[in-house]
Order: C-alpha cells, then sequence, then structure tokens
C-alpha cells in the first residue's frame, strides 16, 4: 500500500471518474457507512461539483441505528450480528430508497454501503478487515462476474466480501477504495 497522500490520490481520481459516469448518466449516489465512518462520503464529496451527484450519507456505526434509520432486520441483526452480507445488501438498498426522495430522481439512485470489522482486534467470531460492501444500482445489467447478486423489480444489489489487511485505518481506507473501483467496474462493464 502506498502513502496516504498516494491512496488519496487514487480515490479522487475513482470518485472523479464515477461522479462523471453519473452525472452523464443522470444518476445519483448515496450511501449507509457503518466501519467507514463518512470516509466513503469523504471520497466524493472532496470532488468539486460533486453536489450535483452526491446526495447524502447515513453513518449508522450503532447496530440499532441501522434498524432504526435504514430499516435494516432486527431479527438479522440480532442474529448474525452487523457484520453480514444480507445486512449490507439491505443497508444498500435502504439508502437508496431513503435519498430517493423526489421525483426529478426518477429512482436513478445509487445505494452504496458498508459494514465490517476495521480491527484492531476481531468482533466476536468476525475477523478484523472482514468487510462487506454492497452496491445498488438502479436498472442494472445482470450477469456483472464474480459478485453475488440479487435483483429486484427495479434494482440490482451486489454484495462483496472483502478481506483486508492492516490496521484499522488501513481496513477503513481500503474498504473506501474497493467499493470505488468496484462500482466503477460495475459502471464501465
Amino acid at each position: 500500500m502506498g502513502s496516504a497522500a498516494d491512496d488519496r490520490h487514487v480515490r479522487d481520481g475513482l470518485a472523479a471518474d464515477i461522479l462523471g459516469i453519473c452525472l452523464d448518466r443522470r444518476w445519483s449516489i448515496a450511501a449507509a457507512e457503518s466501519l467507514t465512518g463518512g470516509l466513503l462520503s469523504d471520497a466524493f464529496v472532496r470532488i468539486p461539483g460533486a453536489s450535483r451527484v452526491f446526495l447524502g450519507s447515513a453513518v449508522t456505526y450503532d447496530i440499532k441505528a441501522k434498524t432504526a434509520i435504514l430499516g435494516v432486520d432486527g431479527d438479522l441483526l440480532r442474529r448474525e450480528g452487523a457484520v453480514h452480507p444480507q445486512v449490507a445488501y439491505q443497508m444498500a438498498e435502504a439508502t437508496a430508497r431513503l435519498y430517493d426522495t423526489h421525483a426529478d430522481l426518477g429512482h436513478r439512485v445509487i445505494g452504496l454501503s458498508t459494514t465490517g470489522v476495521a480491527g484492531p482486534g476481531p468482533d466476536g467470531d468476525k475477523p478484523a478487515g472482514l468487510v462487506y460492501v454492497g452496491i445498488s444500482l438502479p436498472s442494472s445489467p445482470e450477469g456483472v462476474g464474480g459478485i453475488e447478486h440479487e435483483r429486484d423489480v427495479d434494482r440490482t444489489t451486489y454484495v462483496s466480501e472483502l478481506h483486508l489487511p492492516g490496521g484499522r485505518e488501513e481496513v477503513r481506507s481500503g474498504t473506501v477504495e474497493a467499493v470505488l473501483r468496484e462500482l466503477l467496474d460495475l459502471l464501465t462493464g
């Protein structure tokens, strides 16, 4: 991994590319963040003009906030905890719905989510560096290779499992970069 400045430069480039594509498609972006605690939003808002695409982020670090704000299934959270692929899936779908607030958005909101264990140690039986990210795309094509996904009427939601090395900050920044890379791949693939 490079220096923090190099990593930031890479994330800036990825975010700028994503924002440009979304602006051309008239799509918007919203996020629901747990372990990244606002870093994913920061990756977008660092880019001038981001407000034309980026709607906002719900930082739902607390497990109860995931249910109260996003409507993540409380039974799922009690049974599996917050670090689970279905939690990332529900968070991504919920944030797209939460921020799709007016008619001119036309249900063209991308929902992003992050949930995982930043460390330094494990969370119960879940090791540091275990992360799930969700990407919920409006009217996305099916069959994007290698990524688990479920499709509903209006959108396709992808969930990826990451195993990231390093300390707490490396896991958090690595998560942001992984989400940006995966989203860019989905938008351009």
